[in-house]
């Protein structure tokens, strides 16, 4: 049984972690999510598990590369700016089919950016943010309940296909406090990790080399990447997940996730308050993506608006999914006149768009 309590997203990050049975984490502080990293300093400790401050993104990245080729559960959190410098790592673990999870809390803008809110990492989450055209699965919370259940999702996913999971948030989701319902969750069982490295002795305590049953790495290039390909179907065929609100008798349908889907869903109340057929697709699985709920709804004659804090990353998914079957309109990050200093997307600028394209 688990416990009601009222905590943040960034707490809810770490004790989902917990309840999936991480005992690692490697982490480099970076705003906005250095709470998490603050979280497994202070808990970890306590339940003898490990945790390291590295001294980069790019160490703690190795050190996750290291822990999970030791069988072990293991994690990082880092934000926009320490998701690029992790990139090269990040592509050996995908080589590798090693299960680890990165949650990236994303701040807006290329380079260092700026610490403010965004959903600006989309498309590099989604598409393999290093080089030779390997995937993650990229799950997106929307509450603080999701952050703590989808974190144990993220590590069960990432045992069952032996692949990286990312875990894609924002800063106002890690900041916003909810009560919730803390217990471990059952997603099924699970194949043996007869792959992971183990230490082979000879004598005392000195390990003398390393030694994999199964092996990282097949000696022919164009195995690995059939193998590894192989993967991403089946996973892109059984893994796809989403949440729709209010869809069945929409016409027209706002597509988000993060924060931003919490505003579309007040957005859609609004809209339903004054007699207009609005709903809500929040895809939770970024990668695979819900391909197939937006072909069906664009051949029943809905419309599609897309709402996002950005300048346009999910909308290129979302025109993939409609194929050019309806009309897709899109909403993205607001100027300060329409939202004051905070630059958010509050529910009644959303509203005020469904209002002008209905």
């Amino acid at each position: 049984m688990g416990e009601k309590l009222f905590i943040h997203g960034y707490e809810a990050v770490g004790r989902g972690a917990l309840n999936a049975g991480c005992l690692h984490f490697f982490g480099y502080p970076i705003t906005p999510q250095n709470e998490i990293t603050e979280f497994f300093a202070r808990e970890l400790p306590k339940i003898g598990g490990r945790f390291v401050q590295a001294e980069s993104e790019s160490s703690s990245a190795s050190m996750v590369f290291g822990a999970s080729a030791a069988g072990v559960r293991v994690m990082t959190s880092t934000a926009s700016p320490g998701w690029g410098l992790m990139q090269e790592i990040l592509s050996h673990i995908s080589f590798c089919e090693l299960p680890c999870v990165v949650v990236n809390v994303q701040r807006g803008g290329p380079g260092q950016g700026t610490t403010r809110h965004a959903q600006t990492d989309y498309l590099s989450a989604t598409r393999g943010g290093g080089q030779g055209g390997y995937k993650t699965i990229v799950l997106a919370p929307s509450s603080v309940q999701e952050c703590h259940d989808l974190m144990q999702l993220a590590f069960y996913l990432a045992d069952k296909y032996r692949i990286l999971t990312v875990v894609l948030a924002d800063g106002i989701l890690i900041q916003i406090a909810e009560y919730i319902d803390v217990k471990p969750l059952d997603f099924g069982p699970l194949p043996p990790k007869d792959w992971a490295l183990k230490g082979i002795g000879k004598k005392g305590k000195r390990f003398d080399y390393i030694h994999s049953t199964r092996g990282l790495m097949p000696p022919v290039y164009k195995t690995i990447v059939e193998q590894i390909h192989e993967k991403y179907k089946k996973i892109a065929e059984s893994e796809v997940r989403y949440r729709t609100y209010q869809a069945d008798d929409a016409e027209l349908l706002l597509i988000s996730y993060g924060y931003v889907a919490r505003c579309s869903e007040e957005a859609v109340n609004m809209a339903r308050s004054e007699g207009l057929k609005v709903g809500l697709i929040q895809p939770i699985t970024l990668w695979p993506f819900p391909y197939d709920i937006l072909k069906q709804k664009a051949s029943q004659g809905c419309r599609f608006l897309v709402v996002e804090d950005s300048m346009g990353q999910l909308l290129e998914d979302v025109w993939l999914g409609v194929e050019d079957k309806s009309l897709v309109s899109f909403l993205g990050m607001p100027s300060r006149h329409l939202a004051g200093e905070l630059g958010m997307i509050f529910p009644e600028t959303i509203f005020e768009e469904v209002k002008r394209l209905i």
